[in-house]
C-alpha cells in the first residue's frame, strides 16, 4: 500500500470528488448496521454525550467554517497511511460493538490491530493497536482533520475514503480518557498524576496556539484528553478545531459549538472565538482535576450543579480553597500545589478574556508544581505530633506543680505552723 503524505484538506478533495454515496448502505463496504445495535448502557452513553453538545452533530458548520489547516513542518513530513475499508473492517473484527472505545457527534471509535509495517490487519493482541474513528455519512462534523505533530497531541496514522465511508486511524491510548479516571473509577487518580496530566494538556494547547498560524481547539474537555500507559496526556478529536485570527483581527466569528460547562461565556454569547476561549475551558478542566467534580452535574444540589459557579467563591478565599479538593485524595496532595492550581484556575476563568493568562504562561506556572512534596497528610501528622508533645509537656508541668504543692503541704514547717495556730 502506497504511503500518502498530506492533511485532511487532501482527504476532503477525495470526498468531494471520487467519494459518491453508494447505492446501498448495506453493501460489503459499509459498517454493518446490525453491528451497531447497542445495549441500553451503550445507548445511554451515546445520548449523554450527544446531549452535552452545544450544537447537534448534523448542524455543525460546513467545511467553509474550517479553512485549510496550516502546512506541516517540512522537516518532519507526515506520512499518512491509506487504508482500504476491508482492512479496517478486519482490523476491528467487523466493527463489533464490544470493540467500541467511545462515541460522539462524529461517530464511533473502534479498537483495532494492524501490522507494524503497513496497513494489513493483525490478530487481536498482535501488531499495533489503533483507534479507528468512523465518520457518520450524514454528519458534517469531522469532515476535515488537522495533521499536527506534537508529543501532547494524539497521532493520526492514516485514513480511509471508500464510497461513502470515511474513517480515521489514530494511535491507541492505553489508559483511555481523563474523564474515565476522574469520574468513573473507584480508585482516585493520584495528585502527582493529576498535575502531570494538566501540564501535558497545557503543553498541547500551547502548541496549538503558538504556531505561525494559531489553531483554536474549541472543544477542550476531560473526554478529549487521552492518556498513554505512563499517564502522558494527549489531546484528541480535532473535529471542531479552527484557525485562529490572523493579522490585525482580534477574534474569529463562528457558530457556537462545543460542550456545555466548558465553553467560555463570551464565546457562547457572541460567537467571538479567540485562544482565550480555550484558556477558559482549560480552567474548567483544572477545576475538575482539583475537585473530582464534573463541569455540569444535574445530580448535585441546585447551587452545585455548575462547577464554575459553585467553586468561584472558594477560589477567591485562601481560607476556603482546601474545601474544593477532591475528598477521595484523603490529604494525599500538595498544600502549595492546591494553592497554585486554585489561583491558576481562578485566573483562567476570569470573566474578562484579556485578563486570562496565555497557555505558555499556564505551562510555566504548572512546571514547578511537579516537584512539590509538602503533602497535606504530612502536615496533618506533624500538627498531631506537635499537639501531643505540647499536651505531654503540659501534663508534665502540671504533675510537677501538683508534686510541689503536695511537698509544701507536707513540709514540717507547714505542719508546725498549723500546730501553732
Amino acid at each position: 500500500m502506497e504511503n500518502k503524505c498530506g492533511c485532511w484538506a487532501l482527504l476532503k478533495r477525495g470526498v468531494r470528488g471520487a467519494c459518491k454515496p453508494s447505492a446501498s448502505r448495506d453493501s460489503a463496504n459499509t459498517i454493518p448496521r446490525t453491528s451497531l445495535v447497542y445495549d441500553a448502557a451503550t445507548e445511554t452513553r451515546y445520548l449523554n454525550a450527544s446531549n452535552r453538545e452545544l450544537c447537534p452533530p448534523n448542524e455543525a458548520k460546513l467545511s467553509s467554517d474550517n479553512p485549510d489547516p496550516p502546512p506541516t513542518d517540512n522537516k518532519s513530513p507526515c506520512q499518512l497511511l491509506q487504508f482500504t475499508f476491508q482492512e479496517l473492517k478486519s482490523a476491528t473484527g467487523n466493527f463489533r460493538p464490544d470493540s467500541i472505545l467511545g462515541e460522539g457527534g462524529f461517530g464511533y471509535v473502534f479498537k483495532g490491530w494492524i501490522e507494524e509495517n503497513g496497513t494489513a490487519p493483525a490478530k487481536p493482541g498482535s501488531g499495533i493497536t489503533v483507534a479507528v474513528k468512523s465518520l457518520k455519512p450524514d454528519g458534517l462534523q469531522g469532515h476535515r482533520e488537522w495533521v499536527l505533530h506534537h508529543p501532547n497531541l494524539v497521532k493520526l496514522i492514516g485514513y480511509c475514503i471508500e464510497d461513502d465511508q470515511r474513517l480515521l486511524v489514530y494511535e491507541f491510548m492505553t489508559r483511555g480518557s481523563l474523564e474515565n479516571h476522574l469520574f468513573r473509577r473507584t480508585i482516585p487518580l493520584p495528585w502527582s498524576n493529576r498535575i502531570m496530566i494538566a501540564l501535558g494538556a497545557a503543553k498541547g494547547l500551547a502548541f496549538l496556539h503558538g504556531g505561525p498560524e494559531p489553531v483554536i481547539y474549541r472543544d477542550f474537555k476531560t473526554s478529549n484528553i487521552l492518556l498513554d500507559s505512563e499517564y502522558n496526556a494527549k489531546l484528541s478529536d480535532f473535529g471542531l478545531a479552527k484557525a485562529g485570527p490572523q493579522g490585525d483581527k482580534t477574534h474569529v466569528s463562528t457558530r457556537v459549538v462545543g460542550t456545555y460547562g466548558y465553553a467560555a461565556p463570551e464565546y457562547v454569547m457572541t460567537g467571538h472565538l479567540t485562544s482565550k476561549s480555550d484558556v477558559y475551558s482549560f480552567g474548567v478542566v483544572l477545576l475538575e482535576i482539583l475537585t473530582g467534580r464534573r463541569s455540569m452535574d444535574k445530580k448535585r444540589p441546585s447551587g452545585e450543579q455548575n462547577l464554575v459557579a459553585w467553586a468561584r467563591p472558594y477560589l477567591a478565599d485562601k481560607r476556603k480553597l482546601y474545601q474544593l479538593v477532591d475528598p477521595r485524595l484523603e490529604l494525599h496532595y500538595s498544600l502549595k500545589g492546591v494553592q497554585k492550581v486554585s489561583q491558576l484556575a481562578y485566573n483562567c476563568l476570569s470573566r474578562d478574556p484579556k485578563s486570562r493568562p496565555t497557555m505558555d504562561e499556564v505551562v510555566k506556572a504548572l512546571i514547578p508544581l511537579q516537584d512539590l512534596n509538602d503533602l497535606a497528610i504530612l502536615s496533618y501528622h506533624s500538627r498531631l505530633s506537635q499537639q501531643a508533645r505540647r499536651k505531654k509537656k503540659s501534663e508534665g508541668t502540671q504533675q510537677h506543680t501538683n508534686a510541689a504543692s503536695k511537698s509544701i503541704r507536707d513540709s514540717p514547717l507547714n505542719t508546725s505552723k498549723q500546730r501553732c495556730r
